[in-house]
């Protein structure tokens, strides 16, 4: 196929022609530039003006580690905007304080975690870790012996466990979901023992199994790892930190009463029989 360009008399632009050559007779036809229907043009530039923007991807590190969005991490949690507005009108009005500064607050959140058996093992090391860090969302830090042990076959320096401290945001993260969603699905929960406070306004409390969090998969005949959890507050007094706990949402246990006294059992004589010994005592 060969083409040449002519010169049309309406217009001065220059349009190719094209001759096909055949066996009979050669056929010439102008070749016009092409242009799309008006009706597509239209349908384009519609979807263009509507198409909704592309979200931005949350920035990363030179390393490649995606990193939270500013915004984000500024954002108040919904705890600590109830403890803002709610609480501590509250317990100022309750406990009579003349200076917001004297109103308790939550300092921090320490998760402690025993290894047992798996403290020597690196791989249940490892996934022991990984658990606490999605239950917490905090990589923890492990815990090693400070002195030597015989009995218990623990050398001075050895890996015995992991442990975390919380604070800001990521502490009312968790004791949200603590409240919320680990309590609740505690197998048999009748409510929190209120007197497991230490006297200085800090509250301690244990879990026998992490599977009670939804980051943590349910696994049939599953070994199941517990943890500690302290919570440390500015309280000077228990009455103030279980009052701050209460308002909070931390379910406390009402059949438990906060004044019991807990007595010892009066030994009688035959406990101090030696073994071997018969019922006449001793000789």
């Amino acid at each position: 196929m060969a083409g040449t360009a002519v010169t049309l008399p309406s217009s001065g632009t220059p349009f190719a022609v094209a001759t096909t050559a055949s066996s009979s007779s050669a056929r010439r036809c102008l070749l016009l530039p092409s242009s799309p229907p008006r009706r597509a043009l239209r349908v384009v530039a519609s979807a263009a003006t509507e198409a909704p923007p592309k979200a931005t991807p949350p920035p990363t590190s030179p390393s490649g580690i995606v990193l939270v969005d500013p915004s984000e991490a500024q954002r108040v949690h919904r705890l600590k905007a109830v403890y803002d507005q709610k609480v501590v009108p509250l317990i100022t009005e309750e406990f009579g304080y003349t200076n917001v500064h004297q109103v308790p607050k939550i300092e921090k959140i320490v998760v402690n975690c025993g290894l047992g058996a798996d403290a020597g093992n690196s791989k249940g090391l490892e996934a022991a870790m990984k658990d606490l860090a999605m239950i917490t969302g905090q990589w923890p830090v492990k815990t090693k012996a400070r002195k030597s042990v015989a009995s218990f076959k623990i050398r001075e320096g050895n890996t015995i466990g992991i442990a975390v401290t919380l604070r800001g945001r990521i502490m009312y993260n968790f004791l949200d979901r603590l409240i919320n969603l680990g309590l609740p699905r505690t197998m048999d929960f009748l409510g929190v023992n209120p007197n497991s406070f230490d006297g200085h306004g800090n509250y301690s409390m244990g879990l026998r199994d992490q599977g009670v969090f939804p980051e943590i998969p349910y696994e049939v005949g599953g070994k199941k790892n517990g943890m500690d959890v302290s919570i440390v507050t500015s309280a000077k007094t228990d009455n103030e930190a279980l009052r701050l706990l209460t308002l909070l949402g931390m379910p406390f246990s009402e059949n438990i009463k906060s004044d019991v006294v807990i007595r010892k059992k009066r030994l009688k004589r035959h406990h101090f029989l030696s073994k071997g010994k018969g019922k006449g005592g001793r000789r």
